[in-house]
C-alpha cells in the first residue's frame, strides 16, 4: 500500500485547523521531519512514528516503549515529561484521532462509496444483504463489495473475525485504504459508541440507514441513558449524502425529522405505511423461503429471502431503500437478496431425525430477543424451547434484566453461561441474569458444556435458541480474547452426540451440516502450543498395536507426568487421536525430536464430535502445560471426518471407549470437504474412489 508521507508540520497544521491545539507547538521540534507512521500501539512504533496516547488503559510505559522504538513526538491530552519527547498537547484525543488517521492514510474514504448502518438490531443482516446485492452488481467488473461488521471484516486485503462493531480510527482508515485499491463500495456497521466517540468523524457516507432504536448499551462506560444512546445514533445523518429511515420503529418520527434536518436526501421504508418510499407487504413463508412484495418505484415487485425469520423482511427493505437511492438495478437486488447468508444469523441445525433443532444467532439485546423468540414460536409451534445465552462483562448492564425477562417468559429452560465476561466474573453475571428468569434456570459457566447440557436435555421435540456469539471463535476473558470453538461447532458436535446416545447416528453425515458462511474451525486447523514428552507413548502403542500405523489414542491425563506403564493403563479412557509409527504428522521422528517432543499431535474430528466435552478438556490441559513450559508442539484439529470403521479395527489394548468409537457408523466427509495431505494418506485408494464417486 503506497502512501504519501507528510511532514510533521502538516499534522500540526491539521490540529490547529481543528482548534484542538491546547498549547503552542514545542520549540525546536523538527517540523520538516517525515511522519513514517501514526500509531497508538507502542509495539508497532518505528523510527519516525507520531505516537497517539489514547484509551482508558493507557500507561506512560507505552509511550516510553514507543520512544525506544523510534517515536519522535506524541499527541496527548496530558504531557509526560519523563518520556523525553516533544508533546503536541490537544484538548480532546477522541476528536483528533480520526482526522490524524485519515491524514496518514491519504483520506481514502473520499474515493469509496461507503454505506453506513446504525440501529439496535439488524445491522449485520442488513450489511450482508447489501454486500450480496452489490457483489451481484459488481460481478461483471470482477469486483466485490467490502464489509466491516460485528461479524467479519473484508477490505480486499484483510479478512478476519471482528471484535468491535466499528473499528478505532486508525484501523478503520487502514481498511478504507485497502478497499480503495480495488473496491468501489464498502458497507459498514456504525455503532452508537463509534458515533459518540468520533471513530467515524469525517467519513463521507454515500448512504446511511437508521434501522431501529431500543434500550441498549446503557452503562457507566457506554451511554448514561437512552437519550444519549439515541442522539448518538442520529449523528450519522450529518455525514450522509442519502439517509434511509425505518418508519415502523419506535421514535421513527424523531429519527425522520433529524434526517431531514441534516441530510440532503431522505428515503423511508415501512411495512405499515403505504406512503413510504419503499413499502413492503404480503410477507409470508413459502416452504423454507420468505416472499414479500414491495412498492418501491424502479425496485417494485416480489422478492425472495432464503434466510429464515420473517423479521428479516424489515432488514431487506432497508437494503432495498439504500439501493433505490444509489440506483442499483433490480436484477442485482433480487439476486443478491435470494442468495444472502449472514454468518451466525439464524443458522439452523437439526439432528438426524429432526427431533432437536438448534438456531444459532447473534441476538444479544431486548429487541433482538423479543423478535427471535416471537419468530421461533411462530415457526416452530408446540416445541419445547431451551435458551442458552449470557451477557458481556462491564457493559450494557440493562441486558441482564431484559434478556432474563424475555427468555424466562418464552422458554421452558434457560441455561446461562459465558459470553465475553471480560474482567467480570462469569458466575456473578449469570446469577444476576437468573434473578430475572421466571422459568427453570441452570447456570453452567463453560459455554461448551452449557450447550451440551441444553442439547442432551431434550427428550421431546425441542427448539434450542443459542444466542450472542454466532460463529465467533473467541471469548473475551480479562483483557484478552481466547480461542474457543464457535457455537455452530458446539451445536454440530452435540447434535451428533445426541443421535449417538439415542442410537440414531446418521450414516450419511446429515446430522452434521456444514457451516454456511465460513469454513469454520473444524474445516481448518486449531493450533495450540504445548510441551508433551509423548515419544514413550508412541513407542508403547506402536508395539502393542502394530496394525495402527496412523492413529493412536492417549488419555486426557497429564501425559508428561505419567510413567510408561501407568500411561498404558490409562490409555483406555483416552480421546486424543494422533499419528504413530515411523512419522508424526507426516514428518520422521528423529531422536532429538523424541527427546524434545516437538512434534504435532492430532485430534480426530470424530472424537470431537462424539466426545466434545472431553476433547475440549484435553485441549485445555494441553494449553495449561504449554503455559508451564517453554518447548512447543503443535496440537492440530484436522478438518475432516474420517472413515475409520473398516480400516482401523478395534484392538483389545484400547479398552471399551476406543472400541465404541471405532464401532460407531462410518463418518463420511461432506462433499465440499478438502482433504489435507495428512488425512489423504489415512485413506485407502478404494476409500478415495468411493468418496469421489458417491458424495454424501
Amino acid at each position: 500500500m503506497g502512501l504519501n508521507v507528510f511532514p510533521l508540520a502538516d499534522y500540526c497544521a491539521l490540529l490547529d485547523s481543528l482548534g484542538q491545539l491546547a498549547a503552542p507547538v514545542p520549540e525546536g521540534l523538527d517540523l520538516g521531519r517525515a511522519v513514517e507512521l501514526v500509531s497508538y500501539n507502542s509495539r508497532e512504533a518505528v523510527p519516525g512514528t507520531l505516537f497517539l496516547c489514547k484509551g482508558a488503559h493507557f500507561k506512560p510505559e507505552y509511550l516510553a516503549g514507543a520512544a525506544r522504538r523510534g517515536a519522535f513526538a506524541y499527541v496527548s491530552e496530558t504531557a509526560y515529561p519523563s518520556a523525553g519527547l516533544p508533546c503536541l498537547l490537544v484538548r480532546d484525543m477522541r476528536q483528533v484521532m480520526a482526522p490524524l488517521a485519515a491524514k496518514f492514510y491519504n483520506d481514502p474514504a473520499r474515493h469509496l462509496k461507503i454505506i453506513g448502518l446504525t440501529g439496535t438490531k439488524g445491522k449485520s443482516s442488513t450489511a450482508y444483504y447489501l454486500k450480496y446485492i452489490l457483489d451481484e452488481y459488481l460481478a461483471p467488473e470482477g469486483k466485490t463489495c467490502g464489509v466491516i461488521s460485528s461479524i467479519d471484516t473484508w477490505d480486499g486485503v484483510e479478512r478476519f473475525e471482528s471484535h468491535l462493531t466499528t473499528p478505532e480510527p486508525l484501523e478503520l482508515q487502514r481498511h478504507f485504504a485497502h478497499a480503495r485499491a480495488g473496491m468501489e463500495y464498502l458497507v459498514m456497521e456504525v455503532s452508537s459508541q463509534a458515533l459518540k466517540y468520533h471513530r467515524t468523524l469525517g467519513v463521507p457516507f454515500s448512504a446511511a440507514a437508521f434501522l431501529n432504536i431500543g434500550s441498549d448499551h446503557i452503562s457507566p462506560i457506554e451511554h448514561p441513558d437512552f437519550d444519549d444512546y439515541f442522539h448518538s445514533k442520529l449523528k450519522l445523518f450529518a455525514q450522509a449524502a442519502l439517509s434511509c429511515v425505518n418508519l415502523d420503529c419506535g421514535h421513527g418520527g424523531e429519527a425522520l425529522s433529524a434526517a431531514r434536518a441534516a441530510c440532503p436526501e431522505v428515503l423511508t421504508f415501512s411495512q405499515r405505511d403505504p406512503a413510504a418510499a419503499v413499502y413492503g407487504h404480503d410477507a409470508h413463508k413459502f416452504g423454507d423461503d420468505i416472499l414479500f412484495q414491495t412498492e418501491a418505484g424502479a425496485l417494485s415487485g416480489q422478492y425472495r429471502l432464503t434466510m429464515p425469520g420473517l423479521f428479516n423482511v424489515e432488514n431487506a427493505l432497508a437494503a432495498i431503500a439504500v439501493c433505490l437511492g444509489l440506483g442499483i438495478p433490480g436484477e442485482a437486488v433480487r439476486a443478491g437478496l435470494a442468495k444472502a447468508r449472514v454468518p451466525g444469523r439464524m443458522e439452523v441445525y437439526s439432528n438426524a431425525g429432526g427431533d432437536v433443532t438448534a438456531i444459532v444467532d447473534y441476538a444479544h439485546n431486548r429487541m433482538s430477543f423479543e423478535t427471535l423468540f416471537r419468530s421461533a414460536k411462530r415457526e416452530y409451534p408446540g416445541r419445547r424451547i431451551v435458551a442458552v445465552f449470557g451477557c458481556p462483562g462491564k457493559k450494557a448492564f440493562d441486558r441482564r434484566r431484559d434478556l432474563g425477562e424475555v427468555a424466562g417468559a418464552c422458554s421452558d429452560l434457560v441455561v446461562l453461561t459465558e459470553e465475553d465476561s471480560g474482567e467480570e466474573d462469569t458466575l456473578s453475571i449469570c446469577r444476576e441474569i437468573a434473578s430475572h428468569v421466571a422459568c427453570e434456570c441452570r447456570i453452567e459457566p463453560n459455554r461448551g458444556e452449557a450447550i451440551r447440557q441444553a442439547v442432551l436435555s431434550c427428550e421431546t421435540p425441542s427448539l434450542l435458541l443459542i444466542t450472542g456469539k454466532g460463529v465467533e471463535t473467541r471469548q473475551k476473558r480479562g483483557l484478552e480474547y481466547i480461542d474457543t470453538p464457535s457455537d455452530v461447532e458446539y451445536v454440530q458436535a452435540f447434535l451428533r452426540e445426541w443421535d449417538a446416545k439415542k442410537g440414531r447416528a446418521a450414516h450419511d453425515g446429515s446430522a452434521l451440516l456444514p457451516c454456511h458462511a465460513r469454513a469454520g474451525r473444524m474445516a481448518g486447523s486449531l493450533s495450540l502450543r504445548s510441551k508433551l514428552p509423548y515419544a514413550p507413548a508412541l513407542a508403547l502403542l506402536a508395539k502393542k498395536a502394530p496394525h495402527l500405523r496412523r492413529f493412536f489414542v492417549l488419555s486426557v491425563e497429564s501425559l508428561g507426568e505419567l510413567g510408561v506403564d501407568e500411561l498404558h493403563q490409562r490409555v483406555n479412557g483416552g480421546l486424543l487421536v494422533g499419528t504413530i509409527g515411523d512419522e508424526v504428522d507426516g514428518r520422521p521422528l528423529h531422536d532429538a525430536q523424541r527427546q524434545n517432543a516437538q512434534q504435532a499431535l492430532s485430534i480426530d474430528p470424530a472424537v470431537i464430535l462424539l466426545h466434545p466435552d472431553r476433547a475440549f478438556e484435553l485441549i485445555g490441559l494441553l494449553d495449561k502445560k504449554r503455559r508451564r513450559t517453554g518447548v512447543q508442539a503443535d496440537l492440530i484439529v484436522d478438518g475432516c471426518l474420517f472413515h475409520i470403521h473398516e480400516r482401523f479395527p478395534p484392538s483389545s489394548c484400547f479398552g471399551p471407549a476406543y472400541r465404541d468409537l471405532i464401532a460407531l457408523p462410518n463418518f463420511l466427509p461432506h462433499k465440499n470437504t478438502k482433504f489435507s495431505p495428512q488425512t489423504s494418506r489415512a485413506f485407502s485408494p478404494n476409500s478415495h474412489r468411493h468418496f469421489r464417486e458417491n458424495p454424501p
